[in-house]
């Protein structure tokens, strides 16, 4: 018995054991150390290759990760290279027909990962020749985008030895790598001599811009790259937040590594009509794929189409609605008109274009014509339930019923509460055929009086069918705006009902003002006030450097400045054809958190800061991948 008491007395405090230390049991420490390299077929580094298959083998298992998007090989391949792994193992065949006394470079960039937990190899090239020796140079830089210097994620960036600007469009780079997601890139196994250097959007694969859809960047400059030796200091971590030693290290350094890339669309779209709608009878609407220069030419086929519509144009003309004025004309299901325009082909050559459009309504007529039949006959019923509910009504002598007139809808964009230099618009579903100022008032309250008060009241220069009303408005002030019965008439016969509407206008006291100096911008520059999703809240030109933010709400504002060099108001793409680098585009370095009441003034804007450290990050669209390294996670773990 005290045998049998021993062993359950053991086999308790097991259990008790066991219960104290509930979890997973520990697996040891973290592998955090990456894939180590053991044999390259050939050998890395090798001359006169002359098979197209390469074999790595390393230490561990291994994976490859986003190999599509990552690696890189150069010269560019026409035919896309084969690239797999297995187990330890990783494998690449090139189609293309080597290249005699050439250095092929495969850039795997941070692609290749142990397979366990994923630790990369990081900044592995692998590096052959078909010559005699391997080229060693490299040149690195950035590639932004040239209107809100966004970095751009995977975009080619290439050499050409050729240095004439035509052969970026009819022969292949040279020598290609691809931007990170910081926008950088690093063109490895150059051979000395000159080059000029570009980015492609390449949408065809073929490394060269034959495309004017395809974004594009290019140095002015022509480089020439070289080799130098640098000491660079390297940081020993004794955790992951203790430094334990700094030292210098020798190292080459490959020039330039600071090329600066501006990637733009050039300003074109092929010309032609997307399509035609007539949603109601009498508006036809007609959708073009880019500006046009000139008003296109239409004609009606058995028929006078000229006066016969209001016509509204978008700002480039790209959207022409014409709105029919004849009903004779509208009533007809189906209208077919010629239509005469300047259009392009894919390579920006002009042509004149004749189109014959046979356009139909959604709806028939008959149709339609039903649908008001039958609401008459509704409004007559409606109004005879309620004639017989009067005390006089006569079953003899009915009341007669007389339509309602046709009420043309008026909205006002002006709210209860507006900011002091806010606009004041009215719009309206169809184009005016008349109004009478003399029906519109505007009133500003005195104590308790409604003052009458000068004002304008103009048609948009920009939409025939809205309206601007202008005043001497003040802050604190209440106005009222009214228009009379019939102020508004449209063009298919809808009159306005009585407006009213009261507007108040904020305090000065609610705004903050923003003082802005900007040494070497003149007279050329457009200072933008933007939020975190960059939307211009104001903008205005600046004058010997110098422009100010008046009426500003609280809140938090960055500031891009644009180099207005031809001086038409906006920021300008580029143009390769032409020679044209696109404006410039500068940000100030941090975010302006503004006030009411405060009045801020900044100096101290570096526009010498590199272009890709002045957005601040958190406006910054395309943010940086995270680091995948793995660090020193053992350092918090206890191992027995």
């Amino acid at each position: 018995m005290r045998y049998w008491n021993s062993i359950m007395f053991f086999a308790v405090a097991l259990l008790l054991a066991a219960c104290a230390s509930i979890g997973s049991p520990d697996g040891g420490p973290y592998d955090e150390d990456p894939p180590v390299l053991v044999k390259a077929t050939p050998v890395l580094g090798a001359t006169g290759v002359q098979t197209a298959k390469i074999t790595l083998e390393f230490d561990e298992n291994i994976k490859l990760e986003s190999a599509f998007e990552k690696v890189v090989v150069s010269p560019p391949q026409m035919q896309m290279p084969e690239i797999k792994y297995a187990g330890k193992k990783v494998s690449v065949e090139l189609f293309d027909t080597l290249r005699p006394n050439t250095t092929y470079s495969i850039d795997f960039s941070d692609a290749i990962v142990d397979n366990n937990e994923g630790n990369p190899y990081e900044n592995f090239a692998y590096v052959f020749s078909t010559g005699e020796q391997v080229d060693t140079l490299a040149v690195s830089g950035t590639l932004l985008n040239a209107q809100d210097l966004e970095p751009i994620k995977g975009m080619v960036v290439g050499l050409h030895s050729c240095l004439d600007d035509s052969a970026f469009n009819k022969l292949p780079l040279e020598r290609v790598s691809r931007t990170d997601s910081r926008g950088r890139f690093t063109i490895k196994g150059i051979a000395p001599g000159k080059y000029r250097v570009y980015a492609l959007a390449d949408a065809n694969q073929n490394f060269m811009f034959d495309q004017k859809s395809e974004a594009v960047a290019y140095l002015s400059d022509i480089i020439e790259p070289h080799a130098m030796p640098a000491v660079r200091p390297d940081t020993v971590w004794r955790d992951s937040v203790t430094i334990d030693t700094i030292r210098f290290v020798n190292y080459t350094r490959f020039m330039p590594d600071d090329i600066m890339l501006r990637a733009f669309k050039v300003d074109f779209t092929s010309q032609y009509l997307i399509k035609r709608t007539r949603d109601t009878h009498n508006k036809i609407t007609l959708f073009f794929a880019a500006e046009n220069k000139e008003l296109p030419q239409i004609e009606g086929l058995g028929f006078d189409f000229s006066g016969a519509y209001v016509l509204e144009k978008s700002l480039k003309n790209d959207t022409l609605v014409y709105w029919l004025k004849d009903s004779t004309l509208y009533r007809n299901d189906t209208l077919a008109l010629k239509l005469s325009y300047r259009a392009s082909d894919v390579d920006g050559n002009y042509f004149d274009q004749i189109d014959t459009l046979y356009i139909s309504a959604k709806k028939r007529w008959e149709n339609v014509q039903k649908q008001q039949q039958k609401k008459y006959e509704e409004d007559v019923k409606a109004f005879m339930r309620e004639a017989k509910k009067s005390p006089d009504y006569d079953e003899e002598n009915p009341p007669a019923f007389v339509p309602k007139t046709k009420l043309l809808p008026v909205r006002f964009s002006g709210s209860a509460t507006m900011d002091v230099d806010g606009t004041c618009k009215f719009s309206f579903d169809e184009p005016l055929l008349s109004v009478n100022p003399d029906a519109i008032h505007l009133f500003k309250k005195v104590d308790t009086l409604w003052v009458p008060m000068e004002h304008i009241f103009s048609q948009d220069t920009a939409n025939i069918r809205k309206y601007d009303l202008f005043a001497e408005w003040r802050p604190e002030n209440t106005y009222k705006v009214v228009a009379d019965s019939a102020a508004f008439k449209g063009l298919y016969g809808g009159i306005s009902d009585e407006f009213t509407r009261e507007i108040s206008f904020r305090s000065l006291d609610e705004y903050a003002v923003l003082y802005v100096s900007i040494a070497g911008v003149g007279n050329n520059g457009i200072l933008q006030l933007i939020d975190a999703s960059e939307n211009v809240v104001k903008e205005e030109k600046t004058v010997n450097g110098r422009t100010s933010f008046y009426f500003i709400r609280p809140g938090k504002y960055y500031m891009r400045l644009i180099f207005d060099n031809n001086g038409n108001g906006k920021w300008d793409t580029g143009d390769y054809e032409k020679g044209i680098q696109p404006e410039h585009v500068a940000y100030y370095h941090h975010a302006l958190d503004l006030r009411a009441l405060f009045e801020y003034s900044q100096e101290d804007w570096d526009l010498g800061k590199p272009l890709n450290e002045q957005k601040p990050l958190e406006i910054t669209k395309q943010k940086p991948d995270k680091e995948r390294r793995k660090m020193n996670r053992n350092a918090t773990r206890n191992f027995k």
